[in-house]
């Protein structure tokens, strides 16, 4: 088996039938990053067309929460229906998705079809991860792993410059009936070349009480958001509260866990998921930097769309820097990372409450350097928090803990999503609105998430000590 793992090389994985399947499997993460990217870029277009600026972080939030329930079906789609049926059944609804986008009349419309881009979307990128066992050679899994990852670094560079082309020229929904051509392309590849056998002999169970729970927490500070009472907003994240409660005392002794155990009581493990979590919020800021740049600073999508993916590229470069380094150089970079993050996002707020400075020269420079350093933050820490994660969990928990990597940071990235939706509109991104709106949205989010990153600080130091 060594010597097979060894002579595996990226020439097998990419030629004949192998070059094929891995087009399919890639594909489909490919797609459901590059929508993201699409989406992000394309949104200040869409709220000035058909409104909904108090819904603008629900669009990440729904689709976050629909693809933790797609990912979460995978396997077990995959075991009912085969690889093939699965796959397909997760393009017809990312494609249903974003038919209900393009044709959106409204906001809420425009929700409930980024909640099927969401659930389909999540199907395929978990069947990439249960499909390479079967229909690859233990050879050459850990290259198709590699392979599916790097497709969000293709996302990150291609998803700006396709949202950013179609909301210059005024024809958002253009960009959803874009992403068509590719699903029937992928359709066909994976109706020839996708084996139809269901993946393994027995049905995976779904948490799906626990799946519902997690749903309505996040939906509970969405609504929050909304409410015009402080009272409201604060008997909503209280119900958020209770829920996050309930899922962690029903986890505790369900059958089918989401979590290994040990991770609710104090531990390193818990520890390790909590600077997790936090790093992912803290990042999910992300999602009104575009609106912020285009209403503050005057640039136009495309720009806005790039340099928002500067943030994305700097995930992308900490985790290349700091990968395969040692074991002390890896705790350093998780005591480190949250600070970073947290300095940076200050740093940012400031920034954008001075829009002459920071639109050319030095701000502009100065801008950037801000943004890859909140990605930045969490890239360095990233790849060494995983390491530490699957090597704190129990032995024989192994397969869920590396499956709980997916549910914790979704998880994390629709909950701050809500987060920062109910900031910003408190803060006046709707009400006022334009630009006064925008820079007070802009200093409290990004001023109010710079100390949410440091509470990370003292539970890194738990996740990742000094000495060991």
């Amino acid at each position: 088996m060594a010597t097979a793992m060894a002579s595996a090389s990226w020439a097998d994985l990419l030629s004949g039938r192998n070059g094929v399947r891995s087009v399919a499997l890639a594909g489909g993460t490919a797609l459901h990053a590059v929508n993201i990217y699409v989406v992000t870029t394309i949104m200040p277009s869409i709220v000035r067309d058909i409104g909904g600026l108090a819904y603008y972080a629900w669009n990440t939030m729904v689709f976050v929460v629909a693809s933790i329930i797609g990912a979460t079906l995978a396997a077990a789609l995959a075991g009912r229906l085969g690889g093939k049926g699965a796959y397909l059944l997760g393009l017809a609804v990312f494609s249903v998705g974003a038919l209900v986008c393009a044709a959106a009349p409204s906001m809420p419309w425009l929700l409930a079809g980024r909640s099927l881009q969401g659930l389909g979307g999540g199907v395929l990128v978990s069947l990439a991860y249960v499909l390479i066992r079967q229909v690859f050679e233990p050879a050459l899994w850990s290259r198709a792993m590699g392979l599916v990852s790097a497709m969000w670094g293709i996302a990150t560079l291609s998803g700006p410059a396709i949202g950013g082309v179609f909301a210059q020229l005024g024809e958002w929904r253009w960009a959803f009936w874009s992403l068509l051509p590719a699903v029937a392309v992928l359709g066909a590849i994976v109706l020839a070349w996708l084996p139809s056998a269901p993946a393994g002999g027995e049905r995976a169970a779904v948490p799906g009480g626990r799946l519902a729970l997690l749903a309505l927490s996040v939906l509970a500070v969405s609504m929050a958001s909304l409410a015009a009472s402080r009272a409201l907003q604060c008997l909503g994240i209280g119900i958020s509260l209770a829920l996050a409660a309930l899922i962690v005392r029903a986890d505790r002794h369900a059958q089918v866990r989401l979590l290994p155990t040990g991770s609710y009581a104090p531990s390193r493990l818990r520890s390790l998921y909590l600077v997790m979590a936090l790093l992912v919020i803290g990042s999910t800021v992300e999602i009104f930097v575009p609106y912020f740049l285009q209403t503050i600073l005057g640039h136009e999508p495309l720009e806005a769309g790039y340099l928002t993916a500067v943030m994305a590229a700097g995930w992308s470069f900490g985790s290349m820097l700091s990968a395969g380094r040692d074991r002390a150089f890896g705790a350093r970079c998780i005591r480190f990372g949250p600070l970073l993050m947290a300095v940076a996002l200050a740093l940012l707020a400031w920034q954008l409450q001075r829009p002459a400075a920071a639109a050319q020269g030095i701000g502009f420079g100065a801008l950037c350097v801000f943004l890859a350093c909140v990605g930045l933050g969490i890239g360095m820490a990233w790849p060494h928090l995983l390491t530490r994660l699957l090597e704190a969990a129990p032995a024989e928990e192994g397969a869920l803990a590396s499956s709980s990597i997916s549910t914790v940071q979704l998880y994390a990235m629709s909950l701050g999503a809500a987060v920062a939706g109910w900031v910003a509109n408190a803060a006046g991104l709707s009400e006022p609105g334009g630009v006064p709106g925008a820079r007070a949205a802009a200093l409290w989010l990004l001023g109010g998430f710079a100390p949410l990153a440091a509470l990370g600080l003292p539970v890194a130091r738990r996740a990742a000590p000094a000495r060991a």
